[in-house]
């Protein structure tokens, strides 16, 4: 029985309708956080051009791998054990980075990790997209993420709904200005970054 993820499978087509753009000139993209697979399988087939590399940590990778031997196509390659804490990270020459619902399970300094490792991988003309709830101003978008975030920290007190104006700071120290901030279903957003 492959693991599945209902939030993946609400939000995969309306994530990939921006992604048809933001990754057209892309060819090597990393997704951090690949779950259940179920992104990385439906991106790989909306996104014939690029090669998609799963990764997770170690612990995930036997779940991921199933689903990708089941259903995944050719340009959705086997997942890597990638720990955003662990530096250098296991791949090289990425020109596009995803990651959905990542963040705000970490802590912020893996947060912090996560960036610099982006920083170190990504190639000049890179595109970055991440999907999930975020804050503006320090202000929830809806009572629903207000409410998140309190499961969130009560389930891990290092995690929670994270601050855009934070996470844009960060992606600025590695090169990546803020080109798109798309508002998406169940109150969440898709922020693209580009480098250089």
């Amino acid at each position: 029985m492959l693991s599945f993820s209902q939030a993946a499978e609400n939000n995969k087509e309306p994530i990939a309708q921006i992604l048809r753009a933001a990754f057209a000139e892309v060819r090597n993209v990393l997704e951090i956080g690949s779950g259940t697979g179920q992104h990385a399988v439906y991106f790989g087939q909306c996104l014939p051009h690029l090669i998609w590399r799963t990764s997770d940590l170690v612990h995930n990778l036997p779940d991921i791998q199933a689903r990708l031997t089941v259903e995944a196509p050719a340009n959705v390659v086997p997942p890597v054990a990638l720990d955003v804490a662990d530096h250098p990270w296991p791949v090289t020459n990425i020109d596009g980075l995803f990651s959905a619902n990542a963040i705000h399970i970490m802590s912020w300094e893996h947060v912090m990790h996560m960036f610099r490792g982006i920083g170190e991988v990504l190639l000049e003309k890179a595109t970055v997209c991440l999907y999930g709830p975020f804050k503006y101003n320090g202000e929830f978008t809806t009572p629903s993420n207000a409410q998140f975030d309190v499961w969130l920290k009560q389930r891990d007190p290092l995690s929670g709904v994270r601050d855009v104006e934070a996470v844009d700071a960060l992606a600025q120290a590695q090169g990546l200005a803020l080109i798109a901030d798309h508002p998406m279903p169940a109150n969440n957003q898709l922020l693209v970054w580009k480098r250089g």
